[in-house]
C-alpha cells in the first residue's frame, strides 16, 4: 500500500494541489459553480442595462436618477471588495459566497416588484453588495482552488462575464416578444433572483472550505479532509515538529494589514495589478456606454435590432475571453495585458480620428476590435493576475483592495466620461479616454512581474514559515 503524503502546513496543501494535471470530478463541479457566482454577478448587472430604456419611460426617471442607478453597484463595490476579503481572510471563502447570494436575491425581487425610484435604487444597492463581496472572495478561492499550472483558467471569468451578459440580453428579447410592454425591465431583472436561488443551494451543499485556508488558520485535519473531499487526495496531518503550532499561531489578518500590500515584493505586484484593474474596467466602462449607440447606428433603432447587435458584440467579448485563457497560458498575464492596452490603445484612437466618417463596416470593425483586445487581455486578466499573485494569508486582502480600485475605474466610466462626452462630444471623449490604455500598457512593461512566470506565493510563504519554525525549534 502505497504510503500517503503529509500535511504540515500551507506549503504541503499548495504542493499536492499543484501536483495537479488536471481538475476533475467533483472539483470541476466545485469549481464551476464559484464561476457561477462571476456569472450571476455580470447577469445581475446586464439585468438592469437591457431593460433601462423601457424603465426610463415607465418610472419617467431624470437622467441624473439613470446615472445613479448604473453607477450604485460599482460604486459599493469600493467598500465591499476590501471587506469582502476580509470576511474571507477572518471566516473564510465559502461563507462570504453565500451570503452574497442571499444579498442578490433580495436586491433583485426588491428592484424587479419596486413601484418608484428610491425602491429601485434600493435593490441596486443590495445588488452592489453582493457584487463587492462575490468577487473579491471568488477569485480568491478559484486561485486556491486551481493547479498552478492551470492558473491561465482563471481568465475564463471573462468569458463568462459575456456569457452572462449575452444571456440576459437574448432572456430581454423573448420577454419582448412576449409582450410584456414596459415591464420588460422587471422581468429581465426579477429572472437574476431565480438564478441567484439555483445558485445559493447549490454552493451551499457542494462547495468546501478551501484547504489552503484551512491549513493557514492550523486547521490541518479539516485542511486534510476536504483535499480529499474535493480532490480525492488521501493525505495525513504530520505533527512531528512545530509546524502545526507555528501555523496556529499565526497573526490573523485585518484590514490593518493592508499595509502588507504595499511593502517589500508585494509592493510591485499590487500597483501592476491594480493599474490593470482600474484601466480596464474604466476603458470598459466608458466605451460599453456607448455601445448600444453603436449598435443602434449598425443595426437599426427598433428594441430587437439594437438588442441583437449588443448580442453580436458581446458574442467577440466571449471570442476574447476564451482566447484570454490561452494567451495567460503562453505569454503569461503580464504580457498578454501589455499586447491587450496596445490593441484598445490603436481601437480608441482610431474610433476617435474616423467617427462618423468611415463605411459602416468599418465603424463595426473598430469596436469588434476593442472588445476582443479589451477581453483577450486586461479585461480578463485585471482579476486574475492579483488572485494568483499573493500567498493565502492576504490573497482574498489583495483581491479586495484591487477590486476596490478597479471599481473606481468603473464608477469614473459610467460617470465622469459621459460628461466628457457632452463638453468634447463622442470623437475627442475616445481620444481622450485613450490615454488609459497608454498608462497600462506602459506599466505593464515597466513592472516586470507574472504570476505565471513564477513560483507560487504560497509555496515560497510556505518555506519561510518552515525556515522560522526551525529555527525558533533549535532556539529552544
Amino acid at each position: 500500500m502505497a504510503q500517503r503524503p503529509s500535511v504540515k502546513g500551507v506549503a504541503d496543501v499548495v504542493a499536492l494541489i499543484d501536483g495537479l494535471g488536471k481538475i476533475t470530478g467533483r472539483a470541476q463541479i466545485i469549481w464551476f459553480l464559484v464561476f457561477g457566482g462571476l456569472f450571476l454577478d455580470a447577469y445581475s448587472n446586464a439585468a438592469l442595462s437591457a431593460g433601462l430604456g423601457p424603465m426610463t419611460t415607465q418610472m419617467e426617471l431624470t437622467s441624473t436618477q439613470v446615472s445613479i442607478l448604473t453607477a450604485t453597484a460599482p460604486a459599493l463595490a469600493i467598500i465591499f471588495n476590501p471587506l469582502g476579503g476580509w470576511l474571507a481572510t477572518r471566516i473564510g471563502r465559502v461563507p462570504p459566497l453565500l451570503i452574497a447570494k442571499a444579498f442578490a436575491i433580495a436586491g433583485a425581487l426588491l428592484a424587479a416588484f419596486a413601484g418608484d425610484f428610491t425602491v429601485v435604487w434600493l435593490g441596486r444597492v443590495l445588488v452592489g453588495v453582493a457584487y463587492g463581496i462575490d468577487f473579491a472572495v471568488a477569485m480568491a478561492l478559484l486561485a486556491e482552488y486551481t493547479p498552478a499550472k492551470l492558473g491561465g483558467r482563471l481568465n475564463l471569468w471573462q468569458a463568462v462575464w459575456y456569457v452572462a451578459t449575452t444571456s440576459n440580453l437574448a432572456l430581454a428579447l423573448l420577454f419582448f416578444n412576449l409582450d410584456v410592454g414596459s415591464d420588460i425591465w422587471r422581468w429581465s431583472v426579477g429572472s437574476a433572483a431565480v438564478f441567484a436561488v439555483a445558485l445559493l443551494l447549490s454552493q451551499a451543499l457542494m462547495l468546501r472550505e478551501s484547504p489552503t485556508w484551512l491549513a493557514g488558520k492550523g486547521r490541518l485535519d479539516e485542511s486534510v479532509t476536504n483535499l480529499d473531499r474535493i480532490y480525492g487526495i488521501k493525505a495525513v496531518v504530520d505533527r512531528s515538529d512545530t509546524m502545526t503550532r507555528t501555523a496556529a499561531e499565526a497573526p490573523v489578518v485585518g484590514f490593518r494589514q493592508t499595509g502588507l500590500l504595499f511593502k517589500g515584493e508585494y509592493l510591485p505586484r499590487t500597483i501592476l495589478s491594480s493599474v490593470i484593474s482600474l484601466g480596464q474596467s474604466m476603458q470598459y466602462f466608458a466605451v460599453g456606454w456607448y455601445l448600444p449607440l453603436i449598435s443602434l447606428t449598425i443595426f437599426g433603432e427598433s428594441f430587437e435590432k439594437a438588442t441583437i447587435g449588443s448580442m453580436v458584440f458581446n458574442a467577440f467579448g466571449i471570442a476574447g475571453g476564451l482566447l484570454s485563457a490561452f494567451f495567460g497560458r503562453r505569454l503569461g498575464l503580464r504580457l498578454s495585458s501589455a499586447a491587450g492596452f496596445a490593441g484598445v490603445f490603436v481601437a480608441l484612437v482610431a474610433m476617435g480620428l474616423t467617427f462618423e466618417k468611415v463605411p459602416m463596416a468599418v465603424a463595426f470593425l473598430l469596436p469588434v476590435l476593442f472588445i476582443l483586445c479589451h477581453s483577450a487581455g486586461p479585461g480578463a486578466n485585471g482579476k486574475s493576475i492579483a488572485a494568483l499573485s499573493y500567498s493565502s494569508d492576504v490573497r482574498a486582502l489583495g483581491t479586495g483592495v484591487t477590486g476596490m480600485v478597479g471599481s473606481f475605474g468603473s464608477v469614473a466610466g459610467l460617470y465622469v466620461f459621459p460628461q466628457i462626452k457632452d463638453s468634447l462630444g463622442l470623437a475627442d471623449t475616445f481620444l481622450t479616454l485613450s490615454v488609459v490604455p497608454l498608462l497600462g500598457l506602459i506599466t505593464c512593461l515597466v513592472i516586470k512581474w507574472d504570476p505565471m512566470r513564477a513560483a507560487s506565493p504560497d509555496g515560497v510563504a510556505g518555506q519561510n514559515r518552515d525556515a522560522t519554525a526551525a529555527l525558533s525549534a533549535t532556539a529552544r
